[in-house]
């Protein structure tokens, strides 16, 4: 049986099972590419399903033994989130953050090109957003562009980039591939769980931690 788009019980805060997960999620702000905090965050926490935050344990365990750890911009986003993206996408007039995140392109060319749908992956609750961060230096690894540019230069195998940049994208995305994650051709950031336990149902339920407690 399908599951209730509102049902969270099979999701969990993300920092329960990586407690030094790195949480930036984007979209609870106003620094993100439409300059607002989006419908459906209430709160600046990873959720993600139980099989995702597993899987995302052991990749956060290999990596810190290699001096790194995991830093989350986004994971599971409510389907009226999605919503909002859209009706953004059609008001022509707000353009102000195009500079920042697609100074080359259109809003119709972000829908087009697949940076942004109208059904998201991450609405499924197994699909995350993130980088790595350098216990050493501080900072997050260099990618040779930041999340959520829109743009050829944030394919992983784009060419325009530094050595040194393309192998920090390979790192990452092999280490998410050995478990168990897959990544798509336009965004170096952005991984879905292959095994994902809920491939057809987009959920509903808001981005809050009292959520989950209050289920």
């Amino acid at each position: 049986m399908k599951p209730n788009p509102m049902d969270a019980s099979g999701f969990v805060l993300l920092s329960d099972f990586v407690p030094e997960v790195i949480q930036e999620i984007r979209y609870f702000s106003t620094y993100n590419f439409l300059g607002e905090r989006v419908t459906g965050y209430e709160e600046p926490c990873a959720i993600i399903t139980v099989q995702a935050a597993r899987a995302l344990k052991n990749a956060a365990g290999e990596l810190n033994v290699q001096g790194y750890r995991l830093k989350v911009f986004d994971a599971y986003r409510p389907a009226c989130a999605v919503k909002h993206f859209c009706l953004w996408g059609v008001d022509d007039l707000d353009r102000r953050m195009k500079p920042f995140f697609y100074p080359d392109l259109e809003k119709q060319e972000l829908f087009a090109k697949g940076y942004i749908a109208s059904q998201s992956g991450h609405s499924r609750g197994s699909t995350v957003d993130l980088t790595l961060f350098d216990m050493q230096t501080g900072k997050e690894v260099d990618m040779g562009s930041p999340f959520d540019f829109f743009s050829e230069k944030s394919h992983p195998d784009h060419k325009g980039i530094t050595d040194e940049q393309y192998e920090n994208r390979m790192f990452l995305q092999k280490t998410m591939v050995r478990h168990g994650f897959v990544p798509i051709d336009c965004e170096w950031w952005h991984f879905t769980l292959g095994d994902e336990p809920y491939r057809d149902t987009y959920f509903e339920f808001p981005v809050s931690s009292r959520y989950l407690q209050g289920r």
